[in-house]
């Protein structure tokens, strides 16, 4: 198993944010390494009873991925707009709990998948320190 490192929530991005989504989801998320060009990324591993596949997951950037998990979490969003760039922002609720959650992004999957995260994990979440990029 890789090294985890705590990160703040929003500063997930790219591969670590879909890592941090997958474990909040409870999915089996693994890495597989950089190969043909690219860079380390997350895949799920999905079992049924008879079957198992893997499948990349990724998202804050792929509507497949993220608009169930906005169905599912996220009861608002909306971009703010200060004259020089636009951030938006996200709700995530449960709703047992009543309890919810708002994060902020450069796009609205990556701000409704901190918020997810933000809802499941708190301020910080654990990540593989081969996702983060060297300081």
């Amino acid at each position: 198993m890789t090294d985890l490192i705590e990160v703040k929530t929003a500063d997930l991005a790219g591969e670590a944010l879909g890592w941090a989504v997958g474990k909040a989801e409870g999915l089996d998320v693994f890495l597989v390494p950089p190969q043909y060009g690219n860079p380390w990324r997350v895949f799920a591993r999905y079992q049924a009873t008879a079957t198992e596949h893997t499948k990349r997951y990724n998202p804050w950037e792929d509507w497949a991925l993220g608009g169930p998990l906005f169905d599912k979490h996220c009861k608002g969003f909306g971009m703010l707009q200060d004259g020089t760039d636009s951030r938006y922002r996200a709700f995530a609720y449960n709703r047992p709990t009543g309890f919810s959650r708002l994060a902020g992004g450069p796009t609205i999957l990556t701000a409704g998948c901190r918020a997810i995260v933000t809802l499941n994990t708190g301020d910080t979440a654990q990540v593989p320190k081969e996702l983060m990029p060297c300081s």
